[in-house]
């Protein structure tokens, strides 16, 4: 087992769990409201990964109706409305996530969550899918006024996680993650990142630019070893 010096900070969407089938029924469930055709769950996959307005304006375009100028707010609540009633329909952890995370926490490793889905969303996936237990703390995309990839959530997610997180100093985390979002994030607070190749990226996983790429959960910890994670400066 590798020697951590700070606590590894995981996304949710694409990274813990595959939340892309309720995602893609919820998308549905707006475009069927305006009349629009259904997109593909295929397609969805490579739509996810900045937020929700992101998400349901990359729907819309697939389904043929384009937006010229903001979201409609409207829109925005009707599919947070229609995500929260299937929220842990199809979403599951991905395969050996459950493992890995015993193992580290079993070594003692503080760990946490940092993504731009709501707080209380994730608090109630990581709930059902009995992953909470797994984390001292979580930073979802309205815990703080800014979000991913500004470094300021995983700075607080790390701190919560009984880390260091003074900004520009190497800060002893690691962040696990699935996008460029999360790649630009940790470079922004100097912590090594993590990728996993199954996620939600519309960029081939290993251009992201992470320090090590994972296909599989069962490489999380032999990825870890190979990081140059520094120790907290004063």
């Amino acid at each position: 087992m590798p020697t951590l010096t700070g606590p590894i900070i995981f996304d949710l969407d694409g990274t813990l769990v595959d939340s892309a089938p309720d995602l893609t029924e919820a998308l549905n469930r707006v475009l069927s409201d305006q009349g629009l055709p259904s997109v593909e769950l295929a397609a969805v996959r490579h739509m996810i990964g900045d937020g929700a307005v992101k998400l349901i304006e990359r729907g819309f375009t697939a389904a043929g109706r384009a937006f010229d100028g903001n979201l409609p707010q409207d829109l925005r609540q009707a599919f947070l409305d229609h995500y929260e009633d299937c929220l842990t329909d199809k979403t599951r952890p991905f395969p050996g996530a459950v493992k890995a995370l015993e193992f580290l926490a079993g070594e003692g490793i503080r760990m946490g969550v940092c993504t731009n889905k709501p707080a209380a969303m994730s608090e109630v996936i990581l709930e059902r899918l009995g992953l909470a237990r797994f984390f001292d703390t979580l930073l979802g995309g309205d815990s703080l006024a800014v979000t991913k990839p500004d470094p300021t959530p995983l700075y607080a997610a790390i701190e919560g996680a009984g880390g260091s997180a003074a900004p520009g100093n190497p800060n002893g985390a690691v962040m696990v993650g699935d996008s460029h979002t999360d790649v630009a994030t940790a470079r922004a607070a100097g912590t090594p990142v993590v990728v996993v190749s199954f996620g939600y990226t519309r960029i081939a996983p290993r251009d992201l630019g992470a320090d090590a790429v994972i296909d599989h959960y069962d490489e999380l910890v032999p990825a870890l070893s190979t990081l140059k994670v520094q120790k907290p400066q004063p």
